[in-house]
């Protein structure tokens, strides 16, 4: 296993984090997950408020007693905003009881995903208020945030300067975040990527076109080199239902700080794919689309499509597009099909594409079973 600083909080964390939002399932199947990854070197363990009982099976863990003393493990959950700082004040105090624990290493305000949620953070009788006195009588070491939030709100969020650390999506897949974590680096903060495998592709279930793209690595693997390579980045979220589900390939730590030339030649067959399949109907993210007047998130509608037709990734595009509609501030934005034609995205885009059209087609290929939050 490998080690690194989180940031200013002068911590060092393995470079994969134990995610707990999928091992609800019993008591001893979460003792057996969490006795596996301390013993793969893992030395943070990552929970939240919103995960169904998931604070409450790592509790009674800790509880019983871990393979290594409580100084040598790092703990983070997660509480959403609040408006007032008595929500909060009884949150924390309620986190801290569910996981038998006298203080939390880090605190991460969760899903801090909208402008009012920032608003509430910047408010003086905010939740920051109740979370700065959890901080002053020890009760919380660090204080950072998870976001699903667009990448302005991100760097606005950055900019306040409460935080000592920030947990977003960054992958091969999906690299719109780039600038946050350049900021995050600038300001000394900790850099966590939120379910590479899972909401980086699927990429534990990959499409053949997929495989054979990243051979002779599994997509997985790549990705995680990808990252890994980043040395902005900390730390990754690795989430197993079960304890044989977690794996860390032994290559991943292979050649550190550098692509090999395999990985190079597999970035360059990627992008040569994307292009020769895609061709003029390629959407390069610029975001200039921005905003649809039936607030259709553009952009990643048509990213989706991208991986879709590129790289085969049907599975992983029906499984986020279904989630449109229905997970509110954590997945914004109407379907596809809510297109009027209205035009208002045509002169913005500097590609000329026929978006009402590619918007269509999306909707066609990806409509499916409409997904939920995983702990809903």
């Amino acid at each position: 296993m490998e080690y690194r600083r989180f940031g200013k909080t002068n911590l060092h964390f393995s470079v994969f984090s134990l995610g707990t939002m999928r091992y609800l399932t019993d008591s001893e199947n979460v003792r057996k997950i969490i006795e596996k990854a301390l013993c793969l070197g893992i030395n943070h363990l990552e929970t939240a408020r919103g995960y169904g009982e998931s604070e409450t099976y790592l509790g009674k863990a800790i509880k019983a007693g871990l393979s290594i003393p409580r100084h040598q493990l790092y703990i983070t959950t997660k509480i959403p905003p609040t408006a007032d700082a008595d929500t909060m004040r009884l949150y924390i105090d309620e986190s801290l009881k569910r996981l038998s624990l006298d203080y939390l290493d880090c605190l991460a305000i969760h899903g801090l995903n909208t402008w009012q949620h920032l608003e509430w953070v910047q408010s003086k009788q905010g939740c920051m208020q109740a979370v700065q006195e959890a901080v002053n009588d020890g009760r919380v070491r660090h204080i950072g945030f998870s976001t699903h939030g667009s990448l302005d709100l991100i760097l606005a969020a950055i900019n306040t300067d409460f935080f000592k650390f920030v947990n977003l999506h960054y992958y091969y897949f999906f690299q719109r975040n780039t600038a946050a974590i350049q900021l995050a680096i600038e300001k000394d903060m900790g850099v966590f990527i939120i379910s590479p495998a899972d909401k980086g592709g699927k990429l534990y279930s990959p499409p053949q076109k997929l495989k054979e793209l990243c051979h002779p690595f599994t997509p997985l693997d790549f990705n995680y080199r990808f990252l890994l390579n980043d040395q902005r980045i900390t730390t990754l979220s690795i989430g197993p239902a079960k304890p044989e589900e977690l794996v860390i390939s032994p290559e991943i730590f292979a050649h550190k700080n550098e692509l090999t030339k395999a990985e190079i030649a597999i970035l360059e067959r990627l992008e040569t794919q994307q292009n020769n399949v895609l061709l003029t109907d390629k959407c390069s993210q610029c975001y200039a689309c921005l905003p649809c007047p039936e607030n259709i998130h553009i952009p990643e509608v048509l990213r989706l499509r991208n991986l879709a037709v590129a790289y085969n990734m049907k599975d992983y595009g029906q499984y986020r597009y279904g989630m449109f509609e229905k997970a509110g501030h954590w997945f914004p934005g109407m379907k596809a099909n809510r297109c009027t034609e209205c035009g208002d995205c045509l002169p913005k885009c500097p590609e000329n594409l026929d978006i009402p059209n590619l918007l269509k087609d999306t909707h066609e290929r990806l409509q499916g079973k409409a997904g939920r939050r995983l702990w809903e």
